[in-house]
């Protein structure tokens, strides 16, 4: 077994840069927002929660914009991030920053999406919807009046560009479960895509397979690289929030010009499956992996002693879970390393809220999130993971919620990771701050390991490595080429 830092990142930063509430994705209430020093205040009796929450907030709102805002510095010694903000909202910012990102493959263009960036409010979730929808309106016209027999490969890029945007407007909606625009966006986001599949030099191929106990089914898309003949395949996941198509953008383009085959794929919880299925997020994964697996030993251009598992975001659980139950999977690589996905959570709950998670007292905790939600004053990372986090999980409340991610968890299952594991390590995470590290010292069986640290300095900082997605799959991929070819020797 073998440990290999890329680069050197000191396990000081590691492990005293404190979890924030997110900017979108992962994680919500931090330590530095509710000091211990209110735990007396805290136990007071619900009923004069209203005016706390208030007070509460009103503190978070002032320690969240210097964390979550990256031009200001970061608690602690660790480093500020030199990139230009999209949006005086850092959650927005950092959306607007992932949809740009989708243009090295297609899936976007720049100056549309900064002419959409502009009419976005902070804290307004309606106005970043209306402003996606509209652009993506416009696209989604433009791209049906295009002949595609005659222009194939421009009607290819703007329907790869509606979907995205459709995606985009989507994407701050989910508090209200019954609001239409959830469904109908996305059956327009799929439309999109699906025009633009047959129209790719190798058309992408739909199926949907079963789970082994038929309790959900798995929707994947096939991407055969260019060639004959059996050739290296990466599966592809993404996380808590995203879907199966943005991956063809942000990984799959890179890896079929490396000639590696791709298949995406979506498990309980994630959009397509929790739209059409109703079925939230699962902790063990490989019930979503497995088939996947099956169905790629079918395909004669498939490889079988190479395949490999990319998780993105929460999917770097979602990954590494997968693959230490499916020995089939010949290398992993985590996009960003997450090692307890439950702790994010609970380890930056107030102290009475702890408390009351571990008493099972659901009804006050569920009326200080209410209170929290209901606020106006909430940033909007907070409002916008908590309401994601109940709809992808389907969780009936806010205490169900946060009982159901302890269940999320690589503790006594990282160790029976035994293949190659590549860990990225994102310098301004603030979603999942060391956890890389954890996992990368948790996974004691695994063959070999690299984890990689994303520098700000260098424009890959943010979670994911957002916005410099050249790089990081330069690195990705060419680690993943250097591990197959030691397979064949």
């Amino acid at each position: 077994m073998s440990l290999h830092y890329q680069t050197t990142t000191s396990s000081k930063h590691l492990t005293q840069h404190p979890p924030q509430i997110t900017t979108p994705h992962h994680s919500f209430v931090t330590s530095a927002l509710f000091d211990t020093t209110y735990t007396q205040q805290l136990t007071q009796p619900v009923s004069d929660m209203v005016c706390l929450t208030r007070y509460l907030l009103g503190a978070a709102g002032l320690a969240l914009a210097a964390a979550q805002n990256s031009t200001a510095p970061p608690p602690g010694d660790g480093p500020r991030n030199p990139m230009l903000q999209l949006s005086a909202d850092p959650s927005f910012h950092y959306e607007i920053l992932r949809t740009l990102s989708l243009s090295v493959a297609e899936g976007a263009d720049l100056g549309e999406v900064l002419v959409a960036a502009a009419q976005v409010r902070p804290s307004d979730f309606e106005s970043y919807y209306a402003a996606f929808a509209d652009l993506a309106e416009r696209v989604d016209a433009q791209g049906k009046a295009i002949d595609a027999a005659k222009y194939p490969v421009s009607a290819r890029a703007a329907r790869l560009k509606a979907a995205s945007y459709f995606r985009a407007a989507d994407f701050f909606l989910h508090g209200d479960w019954a609001d239409p625009r959830i469904d109908s966006l996305w059956a327009k986001q799929t439309a999109a895509f699906d025009d633009a599949l047959p129209l790719m030099d190798r058309p992408g191929r739909r199926t949907t397979l079963d789970s082994a106990d038929g309790s959900f089914k798995i929707p994947a898309i096939f991407y055969a690289a260019a060639g004959s003949g059996r050739r290296p395949t990466i599966l592809m996941c993404n996380g808590f929030d995203g879907a199966q198509e943005e991956m063809f953008h942000v990984l799959g383009k890179a890896a079929l010009d490396r000639g590696y085959n791709v298949i995406t794929f979506e498990g309980p919880g994630q959009p397509t499956v929790r739209r059409e299925q109703g079925v939230g997020f699962i902790p063990d994964w490989e019930r979503a992996t497995s088939p996947v697996v099956d169905h790629a030993l079918t395909l004669e251009e498939v490889d079988p002693e190479a395949i490999g598992l990319v998780g993105y975001s929460l999917g770097g659980y979602l990954a590494s879970r997968a693959a230490a139950f499916e020995p089939r999977i010949a290398a992993v690589g985590a996009i960003d390393g997450i090692f307890d996905f439950g702790a994010t959570f609970t380890d930056q709950l107030p102290p009475i809220a702890k408390q009351w998670l571990k008493a099972g007292k659901r009804q006050e905790f569920n009326d200080l999130f209410a209170q929290a939600m209901g606020d106006p004053s909430t940033p909007t990372g907070i409002r916008w993971a908590v309401q994601q986090g109940r709809w992808s999980f389907k969780a009936a409340d806010f205490f169900d919620f946060a009982t159901e991610v302890q269940r999320y968890t690589l503790e006594g299952v990282a160790d029976k990771i035994k293949q190659p594991l590549f860990i990225g390590d994102a310098e301004l995470d603030m979603f999942f701050p060391g956890q890389p590290k954890q996992l990368a010292e948790a996974a004691t069986g695994s063959s070999n390991k690299v984890v990689h640290h994303f520098k700000a300095a260098e424009g890959s900082g943010e979670h994911c490595s957002v916005g410099a997605a050249v790089y990081q799959n330069q690195l990705l991929f060419d680690w993943f080429e250097d591990v197959f070819q030691g397979r064949k020797q």
